[in-house]
């Protein structure tokens, strides 16, 4: 799940390839921290503060809660949302969840 920031005429279009990467590792400590980093340089590029305090902040959480299931599931990542509320998932991600999750047993 390695995500680059390539589409730099696009930042828009690379934010919501960093949102559905966000609902699809967050179950992993370490991919859920790896997105918010991700998402952390993409607000770092786009010089938007807001951005980059919550994810300063959601790379903390991520770091201590995900292990104990304590992430919302279905949330995209991003500031524009509540760090703590829960959102649907797409019918698309939540067949692949549950093929990594069956692979994983």
């Amino acid at each position: 799940m390695h995500i680059e920031l390539k589409k730099k005429d696009d930042p828009i279009t690379a934010f919501r390839h960093l949102e559905n990467a966000h609902v699809l590792g967050q179950e992993s400590t370490y991919w859920h921290v790896k997105v918010h980093y991700l998402m952390l340089r993409w607000a770092i590029k786009q010089r938007d503060i807001k951005e980059i305090s919550g994810q300063l902040i959601r790379i903390i959480g991520a770091a201590l809660l995900t292990a104990i299931d304590g992430v919302p599931i279905g949330n995209t990542g991003g500031s524009n949302v509540h760090a703590l509320k829960v959102m649907p998932i797409s019918a698309k991600n939540a067949e692949i969840i549950t093929k990594t999750k069956a692979l994983s047993r």
